[in-house]
């Protein structure tokens, strides 16, 4: 991968990651190699997110838009997708600059909010993470009917419910009690928040589902909140639809660190013991 053009993406409010990023920006210089500030141009190689997993969702949709590799350095706190840390910053950014690069297709979700016409109400959404329907902390248990196409789910009774990627499968679905997807899965899971009904169990839909979401009375405004931002204030007569997106986001992962290694470490995962090697005879 010749690279030539970088983006440097950082976190807000911080003059320590900015400081990073100025010395991060003159590292790639004196390589000849063209660094930006916070900017993503279409004419860009790659993209360097300092900061936390927040920084990098907040870039995901644009990145993927344009179909940039991203490689996510944590400056925060957790960084289950900014998996390089800082002391590991300049020896991984010199592997990738010498092709020691492996690429993770990671699906999206794009969201739209639809009227009862069927007319969008405003632009759509994209997220790498989740799209989650949530009531207030005041308002009673909320009743939502849910379609996989055509076809009718169930009226969940829940205190919301959550449409998420295999990337988002460790993020607030781990929480809700879903399943964990394997990142390169291509899946959607649905799963409901604190569910009246013990049955309401999580279900995985095909990647080519188009999940279709509607308020039922009693319930009226809800949130709808696109990778912890919010996206729309949800009516009776409003129909979310969530499908995968067109464009994955191209992510930039550590060639020295499996996915089962990140999950141990990052959430303590089946603890934080140092892995179990298969003898080579049985890997022939």
């Amino acid at each position: 991968m010749y690279i030539r053009y970088v983006g440097i993406i950082i976190r807000k409010d911080s003059p320590d990651v900015l400081s990073v990023g100025q010395e991060l920006a003159d590292w790639y210089r004196m390589r000849a190699i063209k660094a930006d500030l916070d900017q993503i141009d279409p004419d860009m190689d790659i993209l360097t997110i300092l900061g936390g997993d927040g920084t990098l969702l907040h870039v995901a949709a644009q990145a993927a838009q344009y179909g940039i590799p991203v490689v996510g350095i944590n400056l925060g706190n957790l960084g289950f997708l900014t998996e390089v840390v800082a002391g590991e910053m300049y020896q991984a950014l010199e592997e990738i600059l010498n092709n020691g690069i492996t690429i993770e297709e990671r699906m999206m979700l794009r969201a739209e909010l639809l009227d009862e016409h069927g007319a969008s109400v405003g632009p759509s959404l994209f997220a790498l993470n989740e799209v989650v329907i949530v009531k207030g902390s005041t308002e009673p248990v909320m009743r939502l009917g849910c379609w996989a196409d055509r076809e009718y789910i169930t009226t969940y009774k829940a205190d919301g419910l959550i449409i998420s990627t295999p990337t988002g499968s460790t993020a607030y679905n781990l929480s809700a009690g879903g399943p964990i997807a394997h990142a390169e899965l291509c899946t959607l899971l649905v799963t409901p928040i604190c569910p009246f009904m013990l049955e309401s169990r999580p279900v995985l839909l095909s990647p080519r589902t188009r999940v279709t979401a509607q308020l039922a009375p009693p319930s009226t405004n809800v949130k709808i909140m696109v990778d912890g931002r919010l996206g729309w204030t949800m009516r009776a007569n409003n129909f979310l639809s969530i499908e995968a997106a067109n464009k994955p986001l191209r992510l930039i992962s550590s060639p020295h660190k499996g996915y089962f290694d990140i999950l141990r470490n990052k959430l303590n995962w089946g603890g934080r013991d140092s892995g179990h090697p298969l003898p080579d005879a049985i890997m022939a």
